[in-house]
């Protein structure tokens, strides 16, 4: 899929290189849409990558002197919905990367990925729209900072250079007058294409409207404002008349199209309902769950990320070397660099534990650990490996005895055909390293990334029970 892969350690190593290559060129950081699109022929002319997601420093989070609140360009999803700050002070982003794909995707796909995709169904777009975010684009010819508002010329297009980096987000933290609501509607309750969503931020002077901000995704080429409906709210109370007022006119912002996932006039009909039930969550009259204050990350008890920094840059081609560590094992690759993390394991080490059900992160089969975090290795380039710390389902069992959870997996008969399975473990044991005594709903929330066809999942819950329980009943002296 690429001929020459480039593990840099620094941003102005980056921008020489995007420099020297152009449009040959892309950066990888996540990978969770990129990788699709080149296996896909969806990026003609692109066979060189550029990883970033080694540069230290970039994946923070920061409140800054005039309180604008900055993302890294390798914040991910997860540590959107992990940090206090971003529930607490951007509640709707969180809510969004809450609703992106699944722990293992949440894992690498980062937010500056999500904005770049430029799909007008792209779940973060729609609250940083509403927030108000810029973007800072550096090249080696200077750096320039954009309104998000500005940055989309069309479905899939941006004002972005193929000479520029994405180097930060940054957005005003919402006031103690300010509140803000993110909602998604799609065809299932996770790894879901949004069908339409959309973000409400309101400054409130006491109980009326000051200030209005409704976002609409999936409903026009671009994220969109519904004008006519902010303009509506300003200056009035949330009443029930009022938000079924301001539901009508966001409706008539929508433009959208019959595609496979809904028609346009259910995605009208869809838009109303949203932002009607948006504003009554704000208006206290709806429940809203939000993100759990303690969300599952499935990055276990160690969320640090240490290990996962080169030295130095590296330059991966036809035969240079992928050393790295698997289950506890040094290995040395020569050959493989061009394929992808699973097929790198399953090729080139025999780890056949890992399965390719879907080879588009929406199965699970392939999950695994890198730098102790859960993810899907179908969508992880394999010189990603180099220097890396990676876990396989091969690798669970310690001292020749089974891990609880494979342990608790054969007690309950949580297994059919068998080939799901390796991925639930993984999920599993790593959703019991980050919470020892989870719930039944942290369960099920690590394992949406996970998709069974046999079992309906009943005895697969049932045997994650049983191994918290079993773990808990070893650990008392």
């Amino acid at each position: 899929m690429w001929t020459t892969y480039h593990s840099v350690t620094t941003v102005d190593e980056t921008l020489e290189l995007l420099s020297r290559y152009g449009s040959r060129a892309r950066l990888i950081a996540g990978g969770t849409d990129l990788m699709l699109e080149l296996e896909r022929h969806q990026r003609p002319g692109v066979d060189i990558l550029i990883d970033v997601s080694r540069i230290a420093g970039l994946d923070a989070i920061t409140l800054d002197e005039d309180d604008v609140i900055h993302l890294g360009p390798l914040v991910t999803h997860n540590h959107c919905v992990g940090s206090a700050l971003i529930r607490e002070r951007a509640a709707p982003l969180a809510e969004a990367a809450w609703e992106v794909g699944s722990p293992q995707i949440r894992n690498r796909g980062t937010v500056a990925g999500n904005l770049i995709t430029a799909s007008p169904a792209n779940d973060t777009i729609t609250p940083l729209m509403a927030l108000d975010a810029r973007l800072t684009l550096r090249s080696v010819r200077g750096e320039r900072t954009v309104p998000l508002r500005e940055f989309y010329t069309g479905v899939r297009r941006t004002v972005m250079q193929p000479d520029e980096m994405l180097v930060d987000i940054a957005f005003p933290a919402l006031r103690a007058d300010q509140k803000g609501v993110f909602l998604k509607l799609g065809l299932r309750r996770a790894q879901a294409i949004s069908v339409v969503n959309a973000a409400v931020v309101l400054t409130m002077q006491g109980d009326r409207v000051q200030q209005a901000a409704i976002t609409l995704g999936a409903v026009a080429p671009t994220i969109i404002h519904a004008r006519k409906a902010e303009a509506y709210l300003r200056g009035r109370t949330l009443s029930p008349e009022t938000t079924n007022t301001a539901a009508d006119l966001a409706r008539e912002a929508a433009t959208p199209i019959d595609d496979v996932r809904a028609s346009a006039a259910y995605r009208l009909e869809t838009t109303r309902v949203l932002v009607f039930r948006a504003l009554e969550i704000l208006a206290g009259r709806r429940e809203h769950s939000g993100v759990p204050e303690e969300p599952v990350l499935l990055q276990g008890a160690d969320t640090s990320g240490e290990g996962r920094q080169l030295q130095a840059a590296v330059t991966h081609q036809a035969t240079t070397p992928i050393k790295t560590r698997i289950n506890g094992r040094e290995y040395v690759f020569t050959s493989g660099h061009e394929k992808s993390l699973l097929h790198l394991l399953r090729d080139e080490a025999g780890l056949m534990g890992p399965k390719e059900g879907c080879g588009e992160g929406e199965c699970g089969a392939c999950t695994v650990y890198l730098d102790g975090a859960a993810v899907m290795s179908c969508l992880v380039p394999a010189p990603r490996a180099h220097g890396a710390e990676i876990v396989t389902v091969e690798g669970l069992a310690h001292a020749e005895r089974l891990h609880p959870v494979q342990e608790a997996f054969v007690h309950d008969g949580a297994v059919q055909c068998g080939y799901c399975t390796p991925g639930f473990l993984m999920s599993a044991a790593k959703l019991l390293e980050e919470k020892p005594n989870p719930s039944r709903q942290d369960i099920q929330t690590a394992l949406t990334g996970n998709l069974c066809r046999c079992t309906g999942y009943y005895k697969i819950v049932q045997a994650v029970e049983d191994a918290a329980h079993m773990q808990q009943e070893e650990s008392v002296p």
